[in-house]
């Protein structure tokens, strides 16, 4: 006999409730940040701006990046780690109002994206130093031969503006209304990535400007001053709007790899159809596994750089053209640039090497920072929320920090799943993990994660592996 479930239970609601908090994994952020001399950094670099009668401007920013990385997207959600029983958690935390005058008084700044940067760079080089640096630079550091490059992405997306009264609001190439942001972020090579730049325009700016590539690109190699060991190659990755005369000789002249992708030109698709069946070699994918695993033998890659009718002539000496070809996948609509059912793509890269298949799969890693993009916009950037284009620029900056202090906090703190995850994964299954703040003898105050919560020992653990962090070399 099936029994009916019983009905749930009516309960009362009261605003009554004293000692809880519902951002338990949120002061490990806080904490990182304390920890890596983020916090410290700030308050060298901003308090200088101006100084409130009870929020020092460096307090504020360091709460304004944990809200955003919390998932906050307004001033007014600083309120969330507010609270007098939050304050052993994240000190005490400024109005809605101090923090908006905080990015006025930030904004009036012109070095200010250099402040943040500079505080930025700091927190990076405590993190990598205590065992947070990315795979490549850690083989290196331990005199072993890296087998891969340091790949720096480049690519920008667009913001849409609810209002045409934000300064610097235009319509984009979309048909849009907003913002286009340039962004930089390193490719860790262990699913995650760090913020390395970024650059707020109008909408209306250029998808290709090679001016606005190299500004970013100078910001993203000055966070990265001193950290990569020699032995280290860097190469910068980009789509087809990197692929600019002076944004790669700018690169040579900086002794950086490219690998940028390239128009299919009528040029291009001649040279395509002529190309032998031997000059095609099985592409692979991201984890080196065959592609044509599953019986479809025409995904490959090839060189053009040597056909005499594609002119190479004004990129740096030894660039190379690559193409690759990705059969349509089922129900995909073919345009008149694909041929023989396939589609193809072209790379400009100056990497060398015979394995055209590894040479594709570095490229191909460019995709991952659509990821990047949409983590930054789920962190705040999604919507700009300032009328001046200055404080938006801040706002953006703020961004940039909080999804760095989301990934140091996952490298230094974190295992399995959890070390890889989204932001919404994270503050879901993480953040925002409900706890019982109880003070105890002797002053000593206890944070109890509620011992049901399925992540609850992965957030203890967290903490633990966190101060157990070995000290900074002096």
């Amino acid at each position: 006999m099936v029994h009916a479930s019983s009905r749930r239970p009516r309960f009362d609601v009261t605003a009554t409730g004293k000692g809880t908090t519902g951002r338990s994994g949120t002061a490990l952020l806080a904490e990182v940040a304390d920890t890596l001399g983020l916090t410290a950094a700030l308050y060298s670099e901003v308090n200088r701006c101006r100084s409130w009668w009870e929020h020092a401007p460096g307090k504020v920013v360091r709460d304004l990046v944990v809200m955003l990385a919390d998932g906050g997207d307004a001033l007014r959600h600083l309120a969330t780690l507010g609270g007098e029983d939050q304050q052993v958690l994240f000190g005490q935390v400024a109005s809605a109002a101090t923090a908006n005058r905080t990015v006025v008084a930030l904004a009036e700044d012109e070095l200010v994206a250099e402040r943040l940067a500079a505080a930025r760079r700091d927190a990076r080089r405590q993190a990598w130093a205590r065992g947070g640096a990315p795979p490549v630079v850690a083989a290196a550091t331990a005199g072993e031969q890296p087998a891969e490059p340091l790949c720096i992405d480049l690519d920008a997306t667009l913001i849409t503006a609810h209002s045409d009264d934000k300064d610097g609001a235009a319509p984009t190439y979309k048909r849009t209304f907003g913002f286009h942001p340039l962004l930089a972020y390193l490719d860790r090579g262990d699913g995650l990535g760090e913020s390395l730049g970024g650059m707020l325009r109008p909408g209306n700016a250029g998808a290709n400007t090679a001016a606005d590539h190299i500004d970013c690109f100078e910001t993203a190699l000055w966070q990265l001053e001193g950290l990569v060991p020699d032995g280290v190659d860097v190469v910068v990755r980009a789509d087809t709007a990197g692929c600019s005369y002076a944004f790669l000789d700018w690169l040579r002249q900086a002794g950086v790899g490219f690998s940028v992708g390239f128009a299919v030109n009528e040029q291009v698709r001649a040279a395509i159809r002529d190309l032998p069946a031997d000059a095609w070699v099985p592409a692979r994918r991201q984890d080196g596994s065959p592609r044509n695993a599953d019986g479809d033998e025409r995904a490959a890659v090839a060189e053009l750089t040597d056909d005499s009718r594609i002119d190479l002539a004004g990129y740096p000496p030894g660039a190379r053209l690559l193409v690759r070809r990705e059969p349509l996948h089922p129900g995909a609509q073919q345009t008149i640039d694909d041929i023989d059912g396939a589609r193809f793509t072209c790379f400009l890269t100056d990497q060398p090497g015979d394995d055209l298949a590894a040479l594709d799969v570095r490229h191909r890693g460019h995709a991952r920072v659509e990821d990047r993009i949409r983590g930054a916009k789920d962190t705040g950037a999604r919507n700009l929320p300032c009328e001046s284009f200055d404080r938006n620029n801040v706002w953006l900056q703020l961004v940039l920090m909080a999804q760095d202090l989301m990934c140091f906090m996952q490298t230094l703190t974190l295992e399995g799943e959890l070390r890889v995850a989204e932001p919404a994964s994270l503050r879901y299954k993480l953040l925002h993990a409900p706890a019982q703040i109880v003070r105890c003898a002797g002053r000593r105050v206890e944070l109890r994660v509620q011992r049901d919560w399925p992540w609850a020992n992965e957030l203890v653990a967290a903490f633990g592996r966190l101060r157990a962090l070995p000290l900074p070399a002096t």
